[in-house]
């Protein structure tokens, strides 16, 4: 999920719109309302967030700050002004980039990955035993081969992949893939992703490297 936050709703509403045509569910605040929900938001919440995309506001270059009290997540200025000045006023804030408009919604998803890169100095990729998960938007690999998925099984699988050697709830998941205030869709549709994924791995591994537990949650495994 990306958390957009701009005093102007016509351009977080846009924001809101060209993330939900690449498939990225996102959150919106103005900058007074991002304060609060920042210094309060559950764990579980925070931790869906995979980038925050800063815009104008009364308040914004003390956000940053802020964000880095919870998140380590990128953090990605949007500048409306082409100047040397507010660049560095962003910069000086705590910001991990600046982008200035217009920029495609991709490539603020290819920034976002290769700041967390950095900040975790891992490849494009992970490995779980013959399973290969891109952070690019690719599709996997099992065994050298690509595993083609619909959008939210792949990013179901990022997930588990991503938080592998420890358990997360449904809860989390569907934070994850659809955004914390998405009430539009059911929880439970979660559950029929995971079983179509699961199946999807099962026939090509010959085993389902999936384990759930009734109330505890799912944790992608390999022996």
């Amino acid at each position: 999920m990306i958390v957009v936050v701009d005093d102007r709703q016509l351009v977080t509403d846009g924001y809101a719109s060209l993330f939900g045509r690449e498939g990225v569910p996102s959150a919106s605040f103005d900058s007074t309302e991002f304060g609060e929900w920042v210094s309060t938001a559950a764990d579980a919440d925070i931790n869906a967030v995979e980038a925050f995309l800063i815009g104008q506001g009364s308040n914004t270059l003390s956000l940053p700050r802020a964000i880095r009290d919870r998140s380590q997540a990128p953090v990605i200025a949007v500048s409306d002004t082409p100047s040397l000045e507010s660049t560095l006023a962003f910069y000086d804030s705590g910001v991990d980039d600046v982008v200035r408009k217009p920029v495609h919604p991709r490539e603020i998803l290819a920034r976002a990955a290769a700041i967390r890169r950095r900040l975790k100095a891992l490849a494009n990729y992970v490995d779980i035993g013959p399973i290969r998960v891109f952070s690019d938007g690719r599709d996997p690999e099992v065994e050298g081969k690509t595993f083609a998925l619909p959008r939210r099984e792949r990013r179901i699988l990022e997930y588990l992949v991503a938080n592998r050697g420890r358990r997360v709830t449904k809860q989390q998941i569907f934070s994850a893939i659809y955004g914390i205030f998405d009430e539009d869709v059911e929880e439970n549709v979660v559950e029929s992703h995971i079983s179509k994924l699961r199946k999807k791995l099962r026939m090509r591994l010959d085993f389902d490297p999936i384990d759930s537990k009734r109330f505890l949650g799912y944790l992608i495994d390999w022996q």
